[in-house]
């Protein structure tokens, strides 16, 4: 049978018609988010927070699934490995980028086996010190530390935790001494700050922590953000003391590598509108939080910068996973 080249062009349009209406069906089925860490934790709590506005916007359900160990390794290496069709998600934190430069074997490459959605939060970090430290911001302690030989100590909630790595970059760039002594979870290096079994403490903010500045047993030298942050309202920012120092925990959106930009776009653009909410923000303050959201394309290039600052202090202090 002889096709018509009016035929055929109607035929061709038809088809580009039915494809284009075929990409812009997703999604048309639930999406899963994998967090990192177990059910309460902090990545939980936010994921939680945006599950229903964010499933109403993309029109299907969010399903949160929680699969910790290996400090974010397993959810990881399991979200790299999942079809790239946008379905499967990871909402790790910074986290993500340090597992793999400790330990070879954790099962993912975080630059090459992911594709950026959106940051969707960020928790700045604070610079605390025991009431006993002469100081009342960083200028005061950097200038105390550089007068004490042996140095000062400071805690950590464990060794290669995001705690001890930033530490270990501020005390590079401000060129002093801290010995790291490292605790098992952020409850214990509070106490240990607080009591003045270590000096200094560089960690977010919690209700403790700041109960702890109000009642004079621990000194809030600065904020670890690029400006003054809400969050610790009239904290000056670290980098007034030490230029070009920032430390901010973010947590975000990942999805397989080679996942459609289509799929990509959808899901950045639900994210931006969700956490636009005055609401959402007003949920996440008490918590530390703000909402903080990006382009695929920025995520990108801060988990490029994030990794090579990271793999710097890891190889300069020979810092080791236990």
């Amino acid at each position: 049978m002889k096709i018509t080249k009016p035929a055929l062009i109607l035929a061709l349009t038809g088809l580009a018609a039915c494809m284009a209406q075929a990409q812009g069906t997703f999604p048309d089925r639930p999406i899963t988010i994998v967090v990192p860490y177990p059910a309460g934790g902090t990545s939980d709590a936010q994921v939680r927070m945006i599950q229903e506005p964010l499933g109403r916007l993309l029109g299907q359900p969010v399903i949160v699934d929680n699969k910790p160990g290996a400090s974010g390794a397993v959810a990881a290496g399991i979200v790299a490995r999942a079809k790239p069709d946008g379905y499967t998600l990871l909402y790790p934190n910074n986290g993500v980028l340090i597992a793999p430069l400790l330990n070879k074997k954790a099962g993912y490459n975080a630059l090459k086996d992911f594709k950026p959605v959106s940051i969707v939060t960020s928790v700045p970090m604070v610079l605390v010190a025991h009431k006993s430290v002469p100081a009342t911001d960083a200028a005061g302690f950097i200038q105390y530390a550089k007068s004490q030989p042996k140095g000062l100590m400071y805690a950590s909630a464990g060794t290669a935790s995001y705690g001890h790595l930033a530490t270990a970059r501020l005390a590079q760039m401000a060129g002093i001494k801290l010995e790291h002594i490292p605790y098992k979870g952020e409850a214990g290096t509070t106490m240990a700050a607080s009591s003045g079994e270590v000096q200094v403490l560089l960690t977010t903010p919690s209700s403790a922590m700041l109960g702890q500045v109000a009642q004079g047993n621990l000194t809030l030298l600065g904020v670890s953000t690029e400006k003054p942050s809400p969050v610790v309202p009239g904290a000056p920012t670290l980098n007034q003391a030490i230029p070009g120092f920032t430390s901010e925990v973010w947590f975000g959106l990942l999805a397989p590598a080679g996942t459609p930009d289509q799929a990509i776009a959808r899901l950045n653009a639900a994210v931006v509108k969700t956490m636009a909410d005055d609401s959402i923000r007003a949920r996440l303050l008490p918590t530390g939080a703000l909402p903080r959201t990006s382009t695929p394309a920025e995520l990108a290039a801060l988990m490029k910068q994030e990794t090579a600052q990271w793999d710097e202090v890891i190889t300069k202090y020979n810092i080791q996973a236990d």
